[in-house]
């Protein structure tokens, strides 16, 4: 996985798990850990070697997006470094689109 800052590191289902249980908490672990094979199958059918971390965190939140919105609103504050209520309400807005 690379990556913002060019880094390269392997990549980790614990890490992926732990996001899903932080921004997930309300789901049941089956279906935290359904979520988590989803993206992993995707992963591994990604044509590069090395994926960008960008790109794990654009799956999560895709995925979060379509199983629990308030948990995607929770991950993307973090992901997309909300910082401010104007940002927060495009977010709200373009995920109601």
């Amino acid at each position: 996985m690379v990556k913002k800052d060019g880094r390269v590191e392997d990549y980790s289902r614990e890490k992926l798990e732990r996001c899903f249980e932080k921004a997930c908490y309300r789901l049941s672990r089956e279906e935290r850990v359904r979520a988590v094979e989803e993206i992993e199958m995707k992963l591994l059918n990604w044509e590069k070697v090395e994926i960008p971390s960008k790109e794990i965190g654009r799956l999560v939140m895709e995925k979060l997006k379509e199983i629990d919105p308030v948990a995607y609103v929770r991950f993307a504050t973090v992901y997309l470094d909300i910082k401010n209520m104007t940002e927060l309400e495009k977010l709200i807005k373009d995920f109601k689109k």
